[in-house]
């Protein structure tokens, strides 16, 4: 199996806790590339499965002769999804014997829930009170929430029970 250059979160010179969440403090960009990474990794429903299934597993850990029968997947495939899971750092695994058994890395689901929870206390945005753009009356009531109706009826573009009428 080769290292593609997924980082571990937790490692040297990556996410190991210094990150604030996305909603206290815009993050860095080397520290995007490296959530992309996990995310990425997450971003598959068959990833996100297999995650779901070691993680809920009693006992802690699963073999993947217990995995692979849930899918209509062949084993390489499954040994390969588990593998980019592997590299993000959302799992671990060991061999005994013939098999493989594998578990979660809660460390990096916990620095994930701690970047995309808000901060405790932190008040709720108001959106009512803003515009699209910022703060209400950002753009005057009747031109631009109104042109877009009238825009998209004089393209043609119909809505509700009209629909599929000539």
């Amino acid at each position: 199996m080769s290292n593609q250059g997924l980082t571990v979160l937790g490692q040297a010179g990556t996410l190991d806790g210094c990150c604030p969440g996305l909603l206290a403090a815009p993050i860095e960009a080397d520290q995007a590339a490296e959530l992309a990474k996990v995310f990425r990794a997450l971003g598959d429903p068959v990833r996100l499965r297999l995650l779901s299934m070691i993680a809920s597993r009693a006992g802690g850990e699963v073999c993947v002769c217990d995995l692979t029968p849930a899918f209509d997947l062949s084993q390489p495939t499954i040994s390969h999804h588990l593998k980019l899971l592997r590299q993000a750092g959302l799992i671990d695994c060991e061999r005994r014997g013939t098999w493989v058994y594998y578990w979660l890395l809660p460390e990096t689901t916990d620095r994930l829930a701690g970047i995309l929870t808000r901060p405790t206390g932190a008040p709720v945005p108001d959106r009512a009170a803003q515009g699209c753009c910022g703060p209400a009356g950002a753009a005057p009531a009747g031109t631009a929430g109104a042109a877009a109706p009238a825009a998209a009826k004089a393209a043609g573009a119909t809505a509700g029970p009209e629909r599929g009428r000539a």
